[in-house]
This record gives structure tokens, sequence and C-alpha cells, in this order.
């Protein structure tokens, strides 16, 4: 009983901070605790502490002058993310299409949100057996294809901070757990323009995979073929390397890329 009472506590809160994020979107020049509790028809305690809980993650600020809060930066941030998305997938959608018919592998497409690769679009391996993923699905970068090849073009410090962050969890017997060897391993991905997943994510199965980027030369996402070892032998993998790192290159020079 006190599981579910607390459960519902907690909805109503999430409730309540998304209707706070609500009210503020409609006024430019803020709202102050009062005025909130006011149009929420709660205790000011109440819109206090959901306040400070928004405050603390940064999806509202308050001025310190008017002492008014209004929307935060970090919603500029997700804002920013699922309008990249949107438009990645559009612009890359025919060509994943295009690599599963040249190649007859499964095509992804993936972004790199907090530290960690999300599958955004897929298209299916005609073949019987085949990768298994989906859609919105996370995965680690440290021994992911599409991940090696995104964090192959951030700065050092940055993949130091996912390191930490994340850690290097070992899930076959050929995933690199040495932060050392990642890093070196990333200088060589970022030569090569692609990078290599053989069974160090899962077994029996191989990935090839090069990064998307925009206009500034930034890695925003990456596509990949992936399939069963059993097909993926040297010569698939060389073909597939090719076919990939050309659509990445297509895709890329849609978002503004000129390298």
């Amino acid at each position: 009983m006190e599981k579910t009472v607390r459960d519902a506590s907690s909805v109503q809160s999430v409730d309540r901070a998304l209707y706070i994020l609500d009210l503020l979107k409609e006024h430019n020049d803020g709202l102050g605790i009062t005025e909130l509790a006011h149009r929420m028809d709660v205790a000011k305690s109440t819109v206090h502490r959901l306040l400070t809980s928004l405050k603390n993650q940064g999806y509202v600020r308050q001025d310190p002058l008017t002492e008014r809060y209004l929307l935060g930066l970090k919603l500029i941030e997700l804002g920013s993310i699922v309008t990249q998305s949107l438009e990645i997938r559009t612009i890359a959608k025919p060509i994943l299409n295009q690599l599963v018919q040249e190649t007859g592998e499964t095509s992804h497409l993936v972004i790199l949100e907090d530290g960690e690769v999300v599958y955004i679009e897929k298209i299916e391996s005609p073949y019987t057996i085949r990768m298994y993923s989906l859609i919105g699905k996370r995965a680690p970068v440290h021994c992911t294809g599409v991940g090696k090849a995104i964090i192959a073009y951030l700065p050092e410090e940055q993949v130091r901070r996912i390191a930490a962050q994340r850690g290097l969890k070992k899930f076959t017997e050929n995933t690199i757990t040495s932060l050392d060897d990642l890093l070196v391993h990333l200088q060589e991905i970022k030569a090569n323009g692609y990078s290599l997943d053989r069974e160090e994510h899962e077994p029996g199965i191989c990935c090839v995979a090069a990064p998307i980027l925009n206009h500034n030369g930034e890695a925003v996402a990456g596509v990949s073929v992936s399939g069963p070892t059993m097909r993926m032998n040297e010569e698939k993998l060389a073909f597939c390397k090719d076919r990939v790192v050309f659509y990445a290159r297509e895709i890329s020079k849609h978002l503004g890329y000129r390298g």
C-alpha cells in the first residue's frame, strides 16, 4: 500500500513539474512562486520544492534581479537534439535502405546522448539470421562500431569523461577495457574514417560504421552495417566498409559538411 501511495505521489510531482514548464513557456518574462502557486492551486512550499529540483537540473533558471523563474538552457539543448535527430533521420532513411540493398545486412543510424549511442533508425536485413536491435535502444560507445566512430571525433577530455561516467565494461573477450588502448584505437579510427566492431559488444556479430559530420566537421551521428560473423568475412567487411563510408559522407554533405 505504501509503495502505491509513493508511486502516485511521484507521478503527481512529475505532472506538476511539467505543468510549471508549460506555464513558463507562455511567459517570456517569467513567473514568481506566488503566481505559479496561484495558477496551479497548490501551496507555495510545493512550488518552491519543484522549482528547486528543476533549477538544479537546468530546466529552469531564476532571474537574479526580479527573482522570477524562466525556462532554462537545458531545454534548448534537448530541443536541439530532437530537431537534429529528426533532420538526420529524414535524410538518412532512404540511404539506409540503399545500404541494405547493396550489402544485404541490417543498417543503423545512431546519435550520441549522455555518453551512450541511441539507435534512432534501422532497416532490417532480408536474411532470416540477422542482428537483433530496436529503435530507441541504448548501447555503450567503447565497444560498438557506431559508438567508436562518433567518439573518435570528440576531444580526448570528453572521451575520458564518458569513460569515467560510463565505464569500460567487458562484454566479450574482444572488448577494449583499457582507456589508453581505447584512445589509441580511436586515433586509428579517425585516420581511417571508419570503425569495426569484431564481436566486441555481442558474440557472433560484426559491424562496420562511419561517422556523420556536420558543417563544422563534428560527428553528430553514425551509420553502420551489422551482420553475423558467418557472413561478415574479410571480403564482405571490406565491401561493407566502402559502402558505409561512402553513404556516411553523402549524409554528411546534406548536413553541410564540405571536407
